[in-house]
């Protein structure tokens, strides 16, 4: 038979429950390490190649706004500017060819009333619309207010600015008045 003897002073302390539980948590806490370890490196790795792509991109815009501004100082330097002033030239004489004359003047023909007549007509494209200054004669106050009338209420001319009103210079041409004015005239 055996007999248990303590012959310290005080009992022994039974220590195995707390190094169980201490071991049980230190081997929790080695996984938690080594899976936060491996998530933090996967990360890492995968950020790294984001990084590579964004160090790419932004070396990839330095190349951009650098090769705007080259450009930007070339199209602001003389022979882009006389290229644009020549090009700004052959487009107003390509608009000038394509100004639809036949067009304005069935339109002028349905607007005119009896005894009134276009002197001088001279367009100009500005803006995609053709302003139109006229010279008109007119036989008598009656017909020239038909006429005013009639450009006010027409579908095509619009804005009829009148810029004065005269005796004609040549008398023999049937005109007891000549209006000068400017109206818009709807290409479209």
């Amino acid at each position: 038979m055996k007999l248990r003897l303590n012959l310290a002073t005080s009992p022994q302390a039974n220590n195995r429950p707390f190094l169980l539980a201490a071991t049980l948590a230190g081997a929790v806490g080695l996984v938690a390490l080594f899976l936060l370890s491996r998530a933090a490196y996967v990360s890492w790795q995968a950020q790294s190649e984001l990084r590579l792509q964004t160090a790419r991109w932004e070396t990839q815009i330095r190349g951009d706004q650098l090769q705007y501004q080259q450009l930007e100082a070339y199209f602001r330097g003389p022979a882009a500017k006389q290229v644009l002033d020549r090009s700004a030239f052959l487009n107003s004489l390509i608009d000038a060819r394509s100004f639809p004359w036949t067009r304005i003047f069935m339109d002028l023909e349905q607007t005119l009333p009896p005894g009134v007549r276009v002197v001088s007509i001279s367009p100009r494209l500005k803006n995609g619309r053709a302003e139109v200054e006229l010279e008109v004669g007119a036989s008598s106050d009656e017909s020239k207010i038909e006429f005013l009338k009639a450009m006010e209420t027409s579908r095509m001319f619009s804005g009829l600015i009148v810029k004065g009103e005269r005796q004609p210079q040549q008398p023999g041409a049937g005109d007891k008045i000549v209006l000068d004015l400017t109206v818009w005239y709807s290409t479209t």
